[in-house]
């Protein structure tokens, strides 16, 4: 049975969720909107008329410049598939995608190539926060529409932003980290992913706030494994090596956390440690299914968001309506006592 401090968590992370396959519903701040006539007066298109009174176009086809900073990671495949089957469902709407493979230089060049096709919107998640800004701000401020998915970028020259709170999700993470798998203290390694992107950035820091309610939990090593399993198992065996006594790897990624399962498993460690990640996608090597194996104590549901881009731009180029600022999706965590009946609930055999 679950703690009862551990029940109200549980009770708040699962409101409103949405993953993979279903749309993921999205409160926004109040901050800056933006009409399809204002993200387009800066362009000049011949033979495109709009109407003044709803912003809209007359244009039969759009198209929509999809900048993904990797695909190495299946929570980011999923990303671009939820995207492609959102799109297929407006045939107005083609999509051209760009896959950086977490180099800045290449996602740079590929969303400065939207800006020279005259795309009509442009989504991305930026590979890391300040090398996107300028080719972000350059877009925005040439008049392409800009939907930020999962990563942000510094400032605020894009048109919205689409995720789930990364700080919440951590802070979730770490409060049954110091309240159920280590109520009694114990070491920890923690696993990061590339440096200089905001999800875990916030992800490490809503740990850390979460942990800190219980002094006896000390963190004993922290590297990065930029977001790939085969990273995370030539990390996590260096950091076995080094310590002769780890009660627990938190992975700020399922992929991560499997790397750092498989490391302690061929170490003969694996039983003496607890495991935690994030995403919980329902695929075979889901984060979801880990939980159902035992191989991973927690994960939590992280919505892609890539239906809600969709949904988004159709708003704003078709219907010309008012887009939020930013948009947060709901996150869902998974333990032991629910991951069968989650599993089901996102489509998962």
């Amino acid at each position: 049975m679950m703690k009862k401090g551990f029940k109200r968590m549980l009770t708040f992370g699962m409101a409103a969720v949405c993953a993979l396959g279903l749309t993921a519903c999205g409160g926004g701040g109040q901050s800056t909107s933006t009409t399809a006539a204002q993200s387009q007066e800066s362009k000049s298109d011949a033979g495109e008329s709009k109407s003044e009174a709803t912003g809209k176009t007359d244009k039969k086809e759009f198209v929509i410049g999809m900048s993904q900073c990797n695909l190495g990671e299946p929570w980011r495949v999923a990303m671009n598939d939820q995207i492609k089957a959102a799109a297929e469902k407006h045939p107005e709407f083609k999509v051209i995608y760009a896959d950086a493979a977490q180099d800045n230089s290449k996602q740079i060049a590929d969303i400065q190539n939207f800006i020279q096709q005259k795309v009509d919107l442009i989504i991305t998640s930026p590979n890391e926060a300040t090398p996107l800004t300028n080719v972000v701000k350059e877009a925005y401020e040439a008049g392409i529409p800009v939907i930020l998915l999962d990563r942000k970028i510094d400032g605020d020259t894009y048109t919205q932003f689409i995720g789930a709170d990364n700080v919440d999700m951590g802070r979730v993470a770490g409060e049954y980290v110091a309240n159920t798998l280590l109520k009694d203290g114990g070491k920890v390694c923690e696993i990061k992913g590339l440096e200089g992107t905001s999800g875990g950035i916030d992800r490490d820091k809503g740990f850390r706030e979460g942990i800190a309610s219980n002094p006896k939990i000390e963190i004993v090593a922290v590297n990065n494994a930029d977001w790939l399993r085969e990273k995370a198992i030539t990390v996590a065996e260096e950091m076995l090596q080094t310590n002769k006594e780890i009660d627990l790897f938190i992975a700020l990624n399922d992929p991560m956390a499997e790397g750092a399962y498989i490391a302690a498993k061929q170490a003969g460690r694996e039983k003496d440690i607890k495991f935690v990640g994030f995403d919980g996608l329902p695929t075979p090597d889901g984060g979801i299914k880990s939980v159902i194996d035992k191989r991973i104590n927690m994960t939590q549901v992280y919505p892609t968001g890539g239906a809600e881009a969709i949904q988004s731009a159709y708003e704003l180029l078709v219907e010309g309506k008012e887009l939020e600022k930013n948009i947060t999706l709901k996150s869902e965590v998974v333990i032991p006592e629910n991951a069968e009946e989650l599993l089901t609930k996102y489509g998962g055999k």
